[in-house]
């Protein structure tokens, strides 16, 4: 499921906004102003954005050159204005798209897929002999392969896809078991210990690459850390 952050000042728009992205499998934060949306980007990473151009505190435009500052997610900037200039400007800031309003929803939709499908991760990764296969569901060290269970190879995959990134147990939860299920952070724990154990028995030296950063969660780096 695709996590996208609704931009607006006009808790109406969001709500129309999320009641229709639901039922395309998007999971959507709402943020109620540019502060807001700041706050949640700080906190949680996205798929997608969708901002509104016009805002009284701090205009789209503003707020996109923020983001960018900070993160490269996808950006799909809605307004009413469709001059040429304004949708020049908003593409120089650093958006990936711009929808004039009043916008098909169809169009909408099929904008966010195409630029979801351009973003789209890597289907395998190597990294030091130890090689992670997304489409044949696959694990090995130097071409010896590694049982792990379904969720296992998840997880392992969400953090070789995204190396010294931390994710929280909460995090990892909502990515791999989904945001309405109630497994609980212990759960995390013992998966971790047995990814370690099956990938150590392998060969390859995986305390030096799967790390726990204390009271937080997991990351993966690629080089060991000093």
């Amino acid at each position: 499921m695709q996590k996208v952050l609704l931009v607006d000042d006009e808790k109406r728009m969001l709500d129309l906004l999320a009641l229709y992205l639901k039922p395309h499998q998007y999971f959507c934060t709402k943020a109620l102003g540019p502060y807001e949306a700041l706050s949640h980007l700080e906190k949680e990473a996205y798929d997608l954005v969708l901002l509104d151009v016009m805002m009284p505190e701090m205009d789209g435009w503003e707020l996109c050159r923020e983001i960018r500052k900070v993160s490269d997610v996808p950006i799909i900037m809605l307004t009413a204005r469709e001059q040429q200039g304004d949708i020049i400007k908003g593409l120089k800031l650093g958006a990936d798209d711009y929808v004039t309003k009043p916008f098909n929803e169809e169009e909408l939709l099929a904008r966010m897929e195409a630029l979801l499908r351009r973003r789209a991760p890597k289907k395998s990764i190597e990294t030091k002999g130890l090689f992670w296969d997304e489409d044949r569901f696959d694990l090995s060290y130097q071409k010896q392969s590694i049982k792990l269970t379904p969720k296992e190879f998840l997880m392992l995959g969400q953090l070789l896809k995204n190396p010294n990134k931390v994710f929280s147990r909460d995090q990892l939860i909502e990515i791999i078991w989904g945001f309405d299920s109630e497994t609980e952070g212990r759960t995390i724990d013992s998966h971790v210990r047995n990814i370690r154990e099956k990938i150590r028995q392998a060969g390859f030296p995986i305390d030096d690459h799967f790390i726990t950063v204390w009271g937080i969660g997991y990351k993966w780096i690629n080089e060991p850390e000093c």
